[in-house]
Formats: structure tokens, sequence, C-alpha cells
């Protein structure tokens, strides 16, 4: 098994998660779309407008925290798909993206990553949760993690490099020490942008991006714990 000392002379030693449909399941509250709007495929709708939109505030130069631009694609979609958006509904899903389950292969991977001497963070769009618990404290998955960082830190969207840098200088360890870990390709390249080493989960409606012009995932699995037996066979 790979020692720690072993990744300390050149491997990655810290993981780092994106959160949302990486870690936890975004599926779940496909029936509050399915009751809102008829069909439950529209999250991925509504989830595609959050995450172009973020990038879009993020290039523009300005800024808006993840869940009130949440509240604000979730009424433009509803204007797109003919339906009026009430307030009870924007704050029902408010609290669905606040209790979201992990994914059941994630504690499993997790703690083969643990066990194997990996230093673990998380790295989110979403906000923290002073109020409450965080989505990691109600799905159980905050033991496992050192820290959990939010890019609200910078009011930069990944996948600019702030986020990244941010972590990596927060941490003081320089950006190859860091491996990116999302089901998203936007995600991954952006982390290696900054320097990060990634790996790209496959989670269902998600899948490499072939481009030769683009830098691709240094490791590819459909689930955690395969790609936890991968990086601790890279050492």
């Amino acid at each position: 098994m790979t020692t720690m000392n072993q990744r300390m002379r050149g491997e990655p030693s810290v993981l780092v998660f994106d959160v949302n449909e990486t870690l936890l399941d975004l599926e779940s509250i496909g029936p509050l779309f399915e009751k809102l709007f008829g069909d439950r495929r529209v999250v991925r709708e509504w989830f595609g407008q959050l995450i172009t939109y973020s990038m879009t505030l993020t290039l523009a130069g300005r800024w808006e925290s993840f869940f009130t631009l949440g509240q604000g694609a979730l009424t433009m979609v509803g204007d797109i798909h003919g339906v009026e958006v009430t307030d009870a509904d924007v704050e029902e899903i408010r609290h669905a993206m606040l209790t979201m389950p992990a994914h059941p292969d994630v504690k499993p991977g997790l703690t083969l990553l643990k066990d194997a001497g990996f230093r673990l963070v998380t790295l989110t769009n979403s906000p923290a949760n002073p109020g409450g618990p965080s989505p990691l404290e109600y799905a159980g998955l905050a033991p496992f993690f050192e820290q959990q960082f939010t890019v609200e830190t910078v009011r930069a969207y990944k996948p600019a490099p702030q986020p990244y840098h941010m972590v990596a200088q927060d941490l003081g360890v320089p950006p190859s020490s860091c491996f990116m870990i999302a089901c998203h390709v936007w995600d991954t390249m952006g982390a290696q942008s900054a320097g990060y080493h990634a790996a790209l989960i496959t989670r269902p409606g998600n899948a490499p991006l072939p481009l030769p012009s683009s830098p691709q995932p240094d490791i590819t699995a459909p689930d955690l714990p395969t790609l936890a037996d991968q990086l601790i066979q890279r050492g």
C-alpha cells in the first residue's frame, strides 16, 4: 500500500473533493422537480443553468451567492416552462439542496482513502450554512474531511483559478500536491489549469470530454472505491 512518505516524494497527498453531485446525490431532489414541472429531468436543466450562470458571474467580475443564484435560475426555468415558481417552492428546493444524501459508494471510498493516509478536504461552490448543519454534516460525511472550503471566501466560482489556489495556499502545499476529485469535466479542467492533478468520477449524466487541446483527467473511474484503488496503487 502507498505510504504518506511515498506520496511526499512525488505523488499528490491532498485530495480535494467537489461536493454537489460528486459526493451528494443530486437526483435525490428529482421528485420535487417532478412535482413542480411534471418532469424530474428538469433538475438537470436547472442545475446546468445554475452552473452556467455561476461561471458567467465570475467571468463578468460579479458575485452572488450560490443559493441566491439557484433561486433565480429556478424562477428562470419556471418562466421557460410556463410554470409559476412560488416562494414555498424555492424554500423546499433550497432545503433539499442542504439535505441531499451521499451516493452509496462514497463512505466506502472515503474510508479506503482515509485509511491509506491521504489528506481529504472539500471545495464547493455552495456557501456555508451558519444557521445549521452543512450538507456534508447532514450526509454523515463531515468527519472524513479536515476542512471544508467554499468559493465564497474568494468570491469566484470554479473553474476560475482563485478557489483552487486558495485551497493549496491555506493548506500550505503546492498545487501539484493536490488532486481534484469531481464528476464534472469543467471542475477537473479548472483544477488542472491551476496546477492540480485531477480525477473524474463518471456519475450518471457525466462523461469525459475528448478534446485534444484540453487536459484529460489523470484517472477516470465509475465510482469512488474504484477511484480509491487506483489512487492507492499509484504509489
